[in-house]
């Protein structure tokens, strides 16, 4: 099911909504979970099926650690396994099965069929023959790359000691298959949303703030990412063409994929706020940034921590010298890239940030960035941005690099290229590519501008939101780009 459609808009939400305020407080998260599994298991129901497996054993996982830890409850609820604790081995056990357990999920199902391609190709390369190990072609759940992080941190949050478990599996089910964030994030670490399943508030401010994000996020994806999917599809389906009408292409990805991935952030945020539930700020203003490491502050904000708390943090992160660090940051890179997709483009991808912050740490002020002014440092990290999106966007490596060869006129010209641009460029096209330019540099971002929502912001709010749901109409049902992931 997907957010900006008429079944969620006109019937499930609704429904959800009005079940969620009718029933008493130890009733809605039971309810938000049935809900929860209706929504995700809508398009195939052995989605669910998967994901419920893996959570009963993430539940179970986390009551294990507390029995282990020989702790009494405390005041009714399960204690907090602090550092007065030792860690045992059987508890070490018990944190390595939940992570041995998502992770090879995630593995079979969406990096079997790579594996297995690449050592066929090494195979072939050896003399071994094309067809070394079988290839699996499995459907890939939706949002399991969210959804498995989001598990993980479960188990670990209840070993470090820093949340409680939770007692009752309806409580689980609710964390782990919540609606909102489920398929394309924010990724909520488990410690940041514990307290609100026993204890939140729910008031009109709240659900105010929630239908202002709900809205704007609906104005993102129906009405700017939407018709700047249809440039960069007409200029990356194109072969080799002119460098603008590449430039153009790759511009127009990177208004698609940014408010197209934080149109869903808000529209998430906004629902749980309808909920009660206050989730993390996932996008701030990233292609306002100085710089790469910036960019990595504010773009995928909760992805950028996770990876920094539960992989750069315990691989040693700045504490083992300058090389280890480095070495460190391009790991972490090389596997966020990875998490994106089972694909030499996502690893040059992660490659390519990984080495830029390297560089920046390295150089610090002494990098060439640094010294020129604020217009250009944002300038020239955009740019740097947009040429790794290229390899993001491409679904093939040759893809990539005859696209990047036409960014730079190194490529000669398709003779499909004047049809491509015939195809680009209108008057309609090009004034949504310059409101995109004016919100991502001119304008707050979303939740910057509900922060203090007036009278009139929450109008502009709700006007944003009908005219998305009048142009829904119109458009073909178009996913969300990360639900790939």
């Amino acid at each position: 099911m997907v957010f900006s459609s008429h079944i969620f808009l006109f019937y499930f939400l609704p429904l959800v909504l009005l079940a969620y305020y009718a029933l008493p407080f130890r009733g809605r998260t039971a309810l938000i979970a049935l809900a929860s599994y209706v929504f995700y298991g809508w398009a195939n129901p052995w989605w669910a099926v998967i994901m419920f497996f893996g959570s009963s054993v993430d539940y179970f996982c986390g009551l294990a650690l507390v029995r282990l830890s020989g702790l009494p409850d405390v005041g009714g609820l399960p204690p907090v396994i602090g550092p007065q604790v030792e860690r045992t081995t059987a508890m070490k056990a018990v944190l390595t099965t939940s992570i041995v357990m998502n992770l090879g999920l995630l593995a079979v199902f969406k990096y079997t069929g790579f594996v297995a391609e690449n050592v066929n190709a090494l195979g072939s390369m050896l003399g071994l023959g094309e067809r070394v190990v079988p290839v699996l072609h499995l459907v890939l759940p939706v949002g399991i790359s969210f959804y498995t992080f989001k598990a993980m941190s479960y188990a670990i949050d209840v070993y470090r000691g820093e949340a409680r478990p939770m007692r009752r599996f309806t409580d689980y089910m609710c964390f782990e298959a919540f609606f909102p964030d489920l398929v394309a994030g924010p990724i909520i670490r488990y410690a940041a949303l514990e307290e609100q399943m026993r204890v939140r508030q729910h008031t009109v401010e709240k659900f105010a703030r929630g239908v202002a994000f709900f809205g704007f996020g609906m104005g993102k994806k129906i009405l700017l990412a939407n018709p700047m999917g249809h440039l960069a599809d007409t200029a990356f389906s194109g072969g080799a063409q002119h460098f603008y009408d590449a430039w153009v292409g790759v511009v127009a990805y990177a208004f698609q994929i940014y408010f197209d991935f934080s149109g869903y952030s808000d529209m998430a945020i906004g629902l749980a706020l309808m909920l009660g539930f206050v989730l993390i700020q996932n996008f701030d203003s990233p292609y306002k940034s100085h710089g790469i490491t910036e960019f990595w502050r504010r773009w995928h904000i909760s992805l950028s921590t996770w990876l920094r708390d539960y992989l750069y943090v315990p691989l040693g992160g700045n504490r083992k010298g300058s090389r280890r660090t480095y070495v460190n940051l391009m790991v972490v890179m090389l596997l966020g890239g990875l998490w994106h997709g089972a694909s030499w483009n996502f690893i040059i991808w992660g490659g390519i940030h990984g080495t830029m912050l390297a560089l920046e740490r390295k150089l610090g002020p002494r990098h060439p960035l640094k010294r020129l002014p604020p217009a250009l440092q944002v300038a020239s990290t955009f740019i740097i941005v947009c040429l790794s999106w290229v390899f993001f966007r491409a679904k093939t490596l040759g893809q990539a690099t005859t696209y990047f060869a036409s960014l730079f006129g190194l490529s000669p010209v398709s003779p499909a290229s004047d049809v491509v641009a015939g195809a680009m460029y209108s008057p309609y096209y090009g004034a949504v590519l310059a409101l995109c330019a004016v919100v991502v540099w001119g304008m707050p971002n979303t939740w910057e501008f509900t922060n203090r929502l007036s009278m009139p912001r929450a109008a502009y709010a709700l006007v944003t939101l009908g005219l998305a749901t009048l142009l829904m109409w119109t458009q073909t049902t178009n996913p969300f780009l990360y639900f790939q992931f």
